[in-house]
């Protein structure tokens, strides 16, 4: 068996980042900008342009406008709707609600397909220097009182100061931060997606609204289904979502549950889910390619921690918190996990002490209740519009809106971590870095239980009883 380390750079910290996914990528870019040595592993042997849409919120956006050339790269491909239409099953307009505001308020945001930002985003680590590895799985993870380090297929022993674990829901990471291997459960909820030129949608007269006029984006709520379709880069890309209840058996060990895009389903499943919806949503599945992209929705159970025991292993984006789509937030808390990791290593080699099992422990306690909190509004939205009275809403369509607030749009998760990392330590020095329940309570959000409307604890969704 070889063993080999990874070089140190300006700071002298080496990291290892395991999985070139958006955490990962963001780590990685982050570090080296910060002057951190860096060896990114991916276990596929090539990147492929899978996926549909994602979104990244102003609050993750503000750091592809720190990457030169990134924003520029991103911005035709991305959707630029002016709003989004929300609509009852059967095709009643009940609200529209207008960007103009939250750009003005909180900055912009990238909307697109996964597989072309990621692509740009991978060739900008590239461009930079990060080394990258692909056709390298991590076996398992270690970690000793100087170092960590993983295992990859072969054998091959890698170490470095800090290893981050980014590699999604299965991570191999979680269980040398746990002390056990936990599973991924069913949410009872799965997603059917598609993304198919938009070409049959312009020649239809019903559905080419769709391509005129700028981008487009609508969604239809049902009974614990919502549909949601989007034209963008000027009527070329047409992509939908449905999610809905899981209509598939309960598989007995939840280790089969999976989310892939190369999990696939008929059409027709998806016409069976939408049977007697609005007749323009039947006409977007008549031009729609079978088969679809049919995605489990899966869910951990809440993390005591995302930090090893010795304090050099971290887990970031899903690898530490799943989130679900209704938040539109798992891909932008990714990239703050990774901008704030990199700052927390940078701070601490400008220390004496140069510590970094001390920077470890203050990006756990920097990022721990705000992912917390982030995580709920996905649940607060997806009760918002599958348990809907849309006769109380009628009176309130507000009540149906997406929150657009503050405490989440509006954070830099970089700045933040400068500014707080010094207090956040001397808490730690004090308490122990085995002990970070103190220092998470200083980064608690003005919103504890997701969006502020919530901030007493109840868990109501507003349009369900028709209050804003």
């Amino acid at each position: 068996m070889t063993e080999s380390q990874q070089k140190p750079s300006e700071t002298g910290i080496r990291v290892i980042i395991v999985g070139a996914g958006f955490a990962g990528l963001t780590a990685a870019i982050e570090c080296h900008r910060k002057g951190h040595g860096v060896l990114l592993l991916e276990k596929f042997p090539e990147l492929k342009l899978l996926g549909d849409i994602i979104s990244f919120g102003p609050n993750s956006s503000r750091l592809f406008c720190r990457w030169p050339g990134v924003a520029e790269k991103l911005e035709p491909l991305s959707m630029r709707a002016d709003s989004i239409t929300l609509k009852s099953w059967q095709g009643e307009t009940l609200y529209t609600q207008y960007w103009e505001q939250e750009l003005k308020d909180f900055g912009i945001r990238f909307d697109g397909h996964r597989g072309e930002f990621h692509e740009v985003l991978y060739n900008h680590a590239r461009e930079i220097g990060v080394e990258i590895r692909l056709g390298a799985r991590v076996e398992d993870y270690f970690e000793e009182a100087d170092r960590a380090g993983v295992v990859v297929e072969g054998g091959e022993r890698l170490t470095a100061d800090v290893v981050i674990a980014a590699e999604g829901v299965r991570s191999k990471g979680r269980k040398i931060v746990l002390g056990f291997e936990d599973k991924p459960k069913a949410s009872g909820y799965a997603v059917y997606r598609s993304w198919f030129s938009a070409d049959e949608i312009a020649k239809d007269p019903d559905t080419k609204f769709f391509t005129e006029n700028g981008d487009k984006h609508v969604a239809w709520l049902g009974p614990d289904v919502h549909f949601i379709a989007a034209c963008m880069k000027k009527g070329e890309d047409f992509s939908w979502v449905c999610t809905h209840k899981g209509n598939h058996p309960q598989p007995q060990d939840d280790q089969d549950i999976e989310e892939s895009w190369q999990l696939e389903a008929p059409l027709e499943d998806a016409r069976k889910v939408l049977e007697g919806w609005d007749p323009i949503v039947q006409k977007i599945l008549d031009k729609t390619p079978s088969p679809l992209i049919d995605w489990k929705l899966v869910y951990r159970d809440p993390l005591p921690t995302w930090i090893s025991a010795g304090r050099r292993i971290a887990l970031i984006g899903d690898s530490a918190h799943p989130f679900l789509p209704t938040s539109i937030q798992g891909a932008s808390q990714a990239m703050e996990d990774g901008v704030t990791i990199a700052v927390c290593l940078r701070e601490c080699a400008n220390d004496k002490k140069k510590n970094v099992q001390e920077a470890v422990a203050a990006f756990e306690a920097i990022r721990y209740a705000r992912v917390k909190s982030a995580q709920k509004t996905g649940e607060q939205t997806r009760d918002i519009w599958h348990k809907a009275d849309f006769k109380a809403a009628k009176d309130n369509p507000e009540s149906l809106r997406l929150r657009r607030e503050g405490w989440l749009l509006g954070f830099d998760a970089e700045k933040y971590a400068e500014e707080n990392y010094a207090r956040t330590v001397e808490v730690l020095r004090r308490t122990g870095l085995q002990d970070t329940a103190e220092a998470r309570k200083l980064h608690e959000p003005e919103a504890k239980f997701g969006y502020l409307e919530y901030s007493n604890g109840v868990s109501a969704p507003a349009a369900a009883n028709g209050t804003a």
